[in-house]
């Protein structure tokens, strides 16, 4: 059963604090494994991709073929359902028109000493996506991956997907191409996340990785950043959800569900001010768990990191919100945005009783890569701003070195870098 904890209760703190800081990640120590894999890629390249993919995915790349072809990836996309054809591309366009709002503008200006500076923006030359190919295969996510990238102006993108027995999910692959992704390899775990940070002479380096994936991936990523960039180092899902007793209790139940049924990890709280409407969201997920195709690990995840957490008036929440900085936070309250305005630390936020967390997985827009395991504290979720970076520029004459090149000589030489001061100096006497 999940945790059951009262704020008034004289022991809550504690409580409250354990919940906080409880690990959920899995208990595996990966990283030995990861690094011997991508000692082997680097050393060995498409010979250990081989291998790799023969032992974990059993079958052969020589044979299956290293990249899915264009034709196969028409196919797919020809093969699914009108409806799920038309939910994917309103999806990949409503991404796009809310990602296309983040691409920064560059500057350039003189300031009042006359220095000429600002700031160009330039998308990375390559950018790697990981999709799983197990347990989450989604093309939700690959959307919410590669769209952000393709609205930066990311030249080439390269998607590496798993494929056991040789197999790739037909939505996958109809995501990838309604994305416009034209180079696909089927290899995937960490020597994917090698190869692409590395590369091998069949797969070319790239800049930035991204995507999600299971420990090892995600151990692969941690260990390869600054080789390359990376998006981030997910944990497991999470959402919590501020109720009163005004809501249904069968829809909130459903939206604690709809995290605990990602991964046995993941975790879902309900906070909220009413006694018997927390006792009627627990009774609503009990009926709703055995109707669920997922039902094991949504039992599994429910049982074991789902807690109610008894509140003395809605208001209460705000610091329990904001030490949870969870990845997903529902305000299914009266006046959503009185207490959005109090929120410091979130993922991304859902205001009123009509905005199920579920919808920003697929068709809202804003990306569903976003922090997790209180990471909100200091990150964000995926944007177009993670494909591209910054170069600062700045230009100075005579009368405007001669206004602010006094001080830097004299911090330099304060610093004791005589070669600072000399370089600004001798421009001084000119």
């Amino acid at each position: 059963m999940p945790l059951r904890l009262d704020a008034t209760a004289p022991d809550f703190a504690n409580a409250f604090t354990a919940l906080v800081n409880a690990r959920r990640e899995a208990d595996e120590d990966v990283s030995r494994d990861v690094a011997a894999i991508l000692k082997r890629v680097r050393a060995e390249g498409d010979v250990a991709l081989a291998d790799y993919t023969q032992r974990f995915d059993r079958h052969d790349l020589e044979t299956s073929g290293w990249a899915i072809p264009a034709a196969e990836r028409k196919a797919a996309l020809e093969g699914i359902s009108t409806t799920l054809r038309d939910a994917l591309e309103l999806a990949a366009d409503r991404i796009t028109t809310y990602h296309a709002k983040q691409k920064p503008q560059d500057s350039d200006g003189i300031d009042s000493a006359g220095v000429r500076l600002g700031a160009r923006w330039r998308p990375v030359d390559a950018a790697g996506l990981y999709v799983p190919g197990g347990r989450a295969a989604y093309p939700s996510s690959l959307l919410m991956n590669v769209i952000p990238a393709k609205v930066a102006g990311v030249e080439r993108i390269a998607m590496v997907t798993p494929t056991p027995d040789g197999i790739i999910n037909p939505m996958v692959l109809a995501a990838a191409e309604i994305a416009g992704i034209g180079e696909i390899w089927r290899v995937g775990g960490a020597q994917a996340i090698a190869a692409l940070a590395y590369g091998t002479d069949r797969i070319a380096p790239v800049d930035v990785i991204v995507g999600p994936g299971n420990a090892w991936v995600a151990e692969a990523k941690r260990q390869l950043y600054g080789v390359v960039g990376i998006d981030m180092v997910a944990g497991p899902s999470e959402i919590v959800v501020v109720a009163d007793g005004k809501n249904d209790p069968e829809w909130i139940a459903a939206d604690l569900l709809s995290q605990s049924e990602h991964d046995p990890t993941s975790q879902s709280i309900l906070l909220t001010d009413d006694a018997a409407f927390a006792d009627a969201v627990a009774a609503a997920v009990e009926r709703q768990v055995p109707e669920l195709s997922t039902a094991a690990v949504a039992r599994t995840s429910w049982d074991a990191n789902g807690a109610i957490i008894l509140l003395p008036d809605i208001a209460a929440c705000v610091p329990l919100v904001n030490a949870l900085a969870a990845e997903h936070l529902e305000l299914a309250v009266d006046d959503p945005d009185a207490l959005f305005a109090q929120v410091r630390h979130a993922g991304s936020v859902f205001l009123g009783r009509m905005t199920p967390e579920a919808v920003g997985d697929y068709v809202a827009g804003p990306n569903h890569v976003l922090p997790t395991g209180r990471r909100a504290r200091f990150s964000s979720g995926l944007s177009v701003l993670d494909f591209m970076k910054r170069t600062s520029f700045l230009a100075l004459d005579q009368a405007s070195i001669a206004a602010i090149g006094p001080a830097a000589v004299a911090l330099a030489e304060a610093e004791g870098l005589p070669a600072h001061a000399s370089s600004v100096a001798r421009r001084l006497q000119f």
